[in-house]
Parts: structure tokens; sequence; C-alpha cells
């Protein structure tokens, strides 16, 4: 089923609003993936708080244009899904993973802080630990000195 103008117009609204508050688009291909599977993807997704859809690649292009991401319309080509995040890692983390579990999706291509990314760099930018992990370990080594020096003065 095509959209008519309205409808197309909406859909470009609604991406460039995620693209104004982004750090990374991450694009991948599809093809062959279940459908069980891609609810799966998109459950993972929402609970990264990442906007990740199947959208028509020309509107896409329309909503990065004289964006930080207007390089990565070059890669916009074949059936694609979209993975928009304003954390810097959280939407190439959630298609990397899922693409480990799942040779059919494939990825091809990504943004970050406005430089493009082909599939090796979506991977190395997967593999950084996340905003929070990164805290977590900080908040771990700042009290590790602390949990040392309240055990030294007990009578043993």
């Amino acid at each position: 089923m095509s959209l008519n103008l309205d409808d197309k117009k909406a859909v470009v609204a609604e991406v460039s609003a995620q693209v104004a508050n982004a750090q990374t688009i991450v694009v991948a291909e599809y093809r062959g993936v279940k459908v069980v599977d891609l609810t799966t993807l998109r459950q993972k997704a929402r609970e990264s708080g990442v906007y990740l859809r199947v959208l028509k690649n020309t509107l896409v292009r329309r909503a990065v244009a004289d964006t930080a991401f207007a390089p990565l319309a070059k890669d916009m080509v074949g059936p694609l899904i979209y993975s928009i995040s304003a954390d810097p890692v959280a939407a190439a983390k959630v298609l990397n993973d899922f693409a480990k579990g799942n040779d059919k999706l494939v990825l091809k291509a990504g943004s970050f802080a406005g430089k493009a990314l082909d599939q090796a760099g979506v991977k190395a930018l997967a593999d950084i630990p996340s905003r929070d992990q990164l805290i977590a370990m900080l908040l771990g080594v700042m009290q590790a000195p602390v949990s040392g020096m309240a055990g030294v003065g007990r009578p043993g």
C-alpha cells in the first residue's frame, strides 16, 4: 500500500524529529529475517530507548538532508531497517547484538558525530560500553579504595 502525500509528510516529520535528537543512526539490511525475529528486535530496541523502523529510503533521505547524517544517504539502498538513538552506542549495539544471532540481518552502515561508518565502524561502536555501564564501572573503581580501607582496622 502506497502512502499519500500527507502520510509521506508525516513520516518525514516523525523521522526528522528523531534525527534532531539523535547522536547515532545505523542501517541494516533485513532481507529474509522472520517477522517473529523482527518483533523480538523491536522489543529490545524499545527497552534500550532506540527508535527502530522499516522506512522508505527516499523519505529518510529527505529527513536527514541538511543534517550531520546527510552522508549516510548514499548507503540508503535496498530493504533497510533504521535504528536511531540519542545514546551514542545504543543504536549500533541493538542491531549488532541481534545480527550476532541472526545471520539474515546484515549491518550496512551508520553515522555517529557527523562521521559516516562502514560495517566495521558500526561493530566497533557497538563494542563500546554504554553510558550506564561506564558509570557503573567508574563507581566500582571509586568505591574499591573505600571498601578496602574499611576492612583495614578490623581486629582479626
